[in-house]
This record gives structure tokens, sequence and C-alpha cells, in this order.
């Protein structure tokens, strides 16, 4: 699957959604964005943050979508369709973060990692783990062309090959070095409290620290 091949949906008009459809349209890919209701709601929204993108309704948007960004709430996903997104390629961007979501019963089994969870509830769709990890202020200032001294790292994680590829190559584009963690279950690393949460740091010391973890 090329890049002009792909196209990005993104659920989730709140602060990380329009940065998201914003660097993804400037790699080039096409994006469509919607939000939990009427996409009239969102046109100035989308106008102003991510020039470009189509405000759609959600099923619309998925629709039309080979990659799906779910970057809804975490507090909103236990209401949350999975039929809406069944047989797409998931980005999961949310984190489980109880001193801001509070606590949130679907997510207090900690065997999982959070989108393992995801995943469960999402069970006809393939999950990716990635962009949870820096903040959405940072998503756009942080970018720089591959090979670019100190360009940051970013984790992606997923159990489906095939689909890691396609996410490491997105989140490449938009100008990060792309680090791959072994599965789903290692996406735990990228989350709050994690080695590299928040952490602005270049491709050896973001490798160096989930190593660090492992260990």
């Amino acid at each position: 699957m090329t890049r002009e091949a792909v196209r990005i949906g993104v659920l989730g008009a709140g602060h990380v959604g329009p940065v998201i459809a914003r660097v993804v349209l400037a790699a080039g890919y096409p994006v469509t964005i919607a939000a939990s209701g009427d996409p009239e709601r969102i046109t100035l929204i989308a106008r102003v943050l991510a020039p470009g993108a189509e405000p759609r309704w959600a099923v619309a948007a998925v629709e039309d979508s080979d990659v799906v960004v779910l970057a809804i709430p975490l507090h909103k996903f236990a209401s949350f369709d999975p039929n809406l997104v069944a047989g797409k390629l998931v980005i999961d961007v949310m984190n489980y973060w109880p001193p801001v979501d509070g606590v949130q019963a679907l997510f207090e089994d900690r065997r999982y990692s959070s989108s393992e969870i995801v995943q469960q509830r999402l069970e006809r769709s393939t999950v990716v783990k990635t962009l949870n990890h820096i903040g959405y202020h940072e998503l756009d200032d942080d970018r720089r062309p591959a090979g670019a001294p100190g360009r940051r790292a970013l984790g992606v994680a997923g159990d489906d090959t095939g689909a890691v590829d396609v996410v490491t190559e997105l989140i490449e584009r938009i100008g990060y070095d792309a680090v791959r963690l072994e599965s789903l279950s290692a996406g735990r690393l990228l989350e709050p409290g994690g080695p590299v949460f928040g952490a602005s740091t270049d491709r050896s010391r973001f490798e160096r620290a989930l190593h660090a973890k492992a260990a």
C-alpha cells in the first residue's frame, strides 16, 4: 500500500485530532475528519487547524479511509461502536491516565496494555499504537526531515506486521523516526509512566530507554 493510496480518517476533533490531520496532510495523505455529530459543527475547526481535511460524518469518514486514527477522549471509548471501524487498520492514540480521565473500569485490568484492551473491543479491526506519547502541541513543531540531526523518535507497537509497516511509513513521512516495538503488548512502554512517554529523544536514546525498561 503506497502513501498515495492510503487514505486517512481522523475520528476526533478536539485538541489532538486536528493536529494529526494537519501533519498527515502535509505529508501528502488525503484526510477526512469527523467528530461525534454533524460535520458542519467542525467545519471551522478543520478550516483553521487542518486546512484541506474534509469534515465528514463519522460513518462516511471511516468508509472512505484505509487507516482510521482514533483520537477520541478515552472516557468515550466505552460507548464507541466497534462496528464503525470493523475491517479497518486503527491507530490508537489514546491514553489511559486516571488523573486526567478518572478511573475507567474498562481499562483497569493491568494484565493488558491499554491498546490491547482497545483491540479486544475492536476485535474486527487491526489496532496499532503510536502518537500517544508526544504532546499535540509538539507534534507539528518537532517534525524534521529524514536524516536531520536529533530527529525525534516515536514508537509504533502492533501485532500485525503489515499494519505496522503502513503506520511506520506514516510516522516517517510526517517527520519522525519510527521505532518498531515487538507487539501491541509492548505498547505499554509508550503509556503514561513508561520510559519514553513525553520524551523528546532521538532514535538511539529512545531504543536504549525501551531496552533498559524491558531488561
